[in-house]
């Protein structure tokens, strides 16, 4: 939980910040003495990770008093005890929103990288170098903002005017402020202050803090890294873009084409409608073999099948008449020459005139029956005529 604590804190040693050619920089740092606020940003970069971790864990506000135990010990830390330790300015403005409005007005010109003022709830990359730095501690040693540092909000804003020029603000009270929420249970404020707790947690007798561990170099603000963080910055926004490597241009090469002659697709074409064609033929030939007995001939050879559609000529076979469907009565007059079969409503035509002429032959003109022929090809003799009833 220590590291945590400590993950996105400064720290400044104001021993070695003053070695530089920048103005606004050498400026801004003295400012931060002059507001009353070195000894607390600049105090002994140690701090305890064991007694950071129980303190936040047992830790609560009591009669406006932070209150936690260590390893059985009581803490109690007041406001007094606080600004004591720390020296901090007692008097001044509690309210940010009371920063007179003609220095903040001042600080929106003063502040911003180009020659149009900016909005007090800017972007961090539209202020100039010394002021991004300047918002950066205090969201990272004041407030301790979580999640992204690229947008100045209106409360920082106000206090980096107030700092800059020199109004007078009660830093006690601000600041403790600040770390009864950071003990406060479900408070949305981040927790930090880590150095700043061990410095006040070795001032209480009998207690024990276990193993020192130094605060990490890189968030340590010396010369070298605040002119490694001039050095990024600066290519922050339009000289960002003007210094980034250029991209090696690769030629494109022409996508060839994939469509294939027209001939091969004419080819497929007419392979397919064989192919259709040779489907349709063997779908209807048990039809055709029903109807006339025969059987439909087998393509064997399939090299027919790669001929062009255009030139393949499908003959339908002659149907012979067949015995079967001979009728068994002659009729002299009927006309038994076609040049296709009958269909069945000629066969049934042809069965009911047979019938009929039939019917006609057994019937003389008076209603007599006539002689039927014997089996045998003799003639029945004629049987005298019974006595009439």
């Amino acid at each position: 939980m220590a590291s945590s604590l400590i993950s996105s804190s400064h720290h400044i040693d104001f021993d070695s910040v003053f070695g530089f050619d920048d103005a606004e920089l050498v400026q801004m740092f003295e400012s931060l003495i002059t507001t009353g606020l070195k000894v607390f940003l600049g105090c002994p970069a140690v701090f305890y990770e064991a007694a950071l971790t129980e303190f936040f864990a047992n830790s609560s506000v009591r009669n406006g008093v932070v209150v936690s135990t260590i390893r059985g010990t009581a803490i109690e830390i007041s406001e007094e005890v606080f600004d004591t330790t720390f020296e901090l300015p007692t008097e001044g403005l509690t309210d940010l929103s009371e920063v007179p409005k003609n220095l903040v007005f001042d600080a929106r010109s003063l502040f911003s990288e180009s020659t149009e003022q900016v909005s007090i709830s800017c972007l961090k990359k539209e202020l100039k170098i010394a002021y991004r730095l300047l918002s950066d501690i205090m969201a990272k040693t004041i407030y301790f903002k979580a999640g992204s540092f690229d947008a100045v909000t209106r409360d920082r804003f106000m206090l980096m005017t107030a700092i800059t020029f020199d109004v007078k603000v009660n830093w006690s009270s601000l600041l403790f402020g600040i770390l009864k929420e950071m003990v406060t249970p479900d408070s949305r404020q981040e927790k930090g202050y880590a150095i700043q707790i061990c410095v006040l947690l070795k001032n209480i007798p009998g207690l024990e803090l276990g193993e020192s561990r130094a605060f990490p170099v890189p968030r340590v603000l010396t010369e070298k890294t605040v002119h490694r963080y001039v050095v990024i910055n600066e290519k922050v926004g339009t000289e960002e873009v003007a210094d980034a490597p250029r991209v090696k241009k690769t030629p494109v090469k022409k996508a060839v084409s994939q469509k294939r002659p027209a001939s091969v697709d004419v080819e497929k074409r007419k392979r397919r409608l064989v192919l259709e064609a040779k489907d349709e033929i063997v779908d209807d030939r048990p039809a055709a073999e029903a109807a006339t007995g025969m059987q439909e001939p087998v393509i064997e050879n399939e090299q027919a099948l790669t001929q062009p559609a255009v030139e393949t000529v499908l003959v339908e076979p002659v149907m012979e008449k067949s015995p079967v469907f001979e009728p068994a009565v002659e009729i002299p007059e009927a006309d038994t020459t076609v040049d296709r079969p009958s269909t069945t409503d000629d066969v049934d035509d042809i069965i009911q005139q047979v019938l009929t002429e039939t019917a006609q032959l057994e019937t003389t003109d008076e209603g007599h029956p006539v002689d039927e022929p014997d089996v045998s090809g003799a003639h029945v003799e004629d049987q005298p005529a019974g006595p009439a009833e």
